[in-house]
């Protein structure tokens, strides 16, 4: 599970088979509120809020949701009011951890936050202290048995993507995040189906984990994804593919 990807994909194939949907709608009604209260309610003019809705549309959640959702951010109907913070540390074997948190209590979110990291082999660490090793991208990771090499790099390439490698089974598109939503559409007008499409924070370099040290690793990342408080968790740890697969 090489960090700059795998998480991603591991986490939504995942979130399709467990019990965790009530969940993953929270985190993104909150996300689509937020956005929507910063940008504004309409997504064809606010890139935010366009991404969080295609994501909750992927994830099958009712329109009625999503609107209701939309009218909280913008104050057409009475809502929690969230705060975005973001908390970098360090898990086993020193790999980087990046978490951003979407939080009506940001005491109990800082708590909790540093309780899975010390419960977990990690540690918190002071602001600055990782977020320089990572991007601000465009990802998105495509099967290879469902699509040839040759169509897929063109079409990507040719629609503003920046980067086209592989990994294990996956064909992975890097755009800017600026370029994603174009490259996403061009991927999508090519019904070409993904495994995940997003803007994520993309490790420049990784750090091979193995053993011991490997499942704990697995075991903070899923803590820290299952936390009320926690959007979205990053890390540059390289795990091999077993461990997260016996681990899970």
């Amino acid at each position: 599970m090489s960090g700059h990807s795998k998480w991603s994909t591991i986490r939504h194939k995942k979130g399709a088979a467990d019990a965790k949907r009530g969940k993953i709608f929270s985190k993104l009604i909150k996300e689509i509120t937020v956005a929507a209260r910063m940008g504004g309610g309409d997504p064809g003019a606010n890139p935010r809020l366009r991404t969080a809705v295609a994501a909750a549309k992927a994830e099958n959640m009712p329109k009625d949701n999503i609107e209701r959702a939309i009218k909280k951010g913008t104050g057409e109907l009475e809502g929690v009011s969230y705060e975005e913070s973001t908390y970098e540390g360090y898990g086993p074997g020193g790999a980087a951890v990046l978490v951003e948190s979407l939080t009506d209590n940001k005491n109990r979110a800082v708590a909790d936050i540093r309780h899975i990291f010390n419960k977990n082999g990690g540690n918190l660490g002071e602001n600055g202290c990782v977020a320089w090793m990572f991007e601000k991208k465009g990802y998105i990771a495509v099967e290879k048995s469902v699509v040839d090499e040759d169509t897929l790099m063109e079409t990507a390439l040719e629609a503003g993507a920046e980067d086209f490698r592989e990994d294990d089974g996956n064909f992975e598109v890097i755009a800017s995040a600026e370029e994603f939503e174009a490259v996403k559409e061009a991927v999508e007008s090519a019904e070409i189906s993904y495994i995940v499409a997003e803007v994520t924070m993309l490790p420049q370099s990784t750090a091979d984990l193995k053993g011991k040290e490997a499942q704990q690793m697995v075991r903070l990342m899923e803590a820290l994804d299952d936390c009320e408080d926690v959007q979205k968790v990053y890390t540059n740890a390289d795990i091999p593919d077993e461990v997260v697969e016996e681990t899970s």
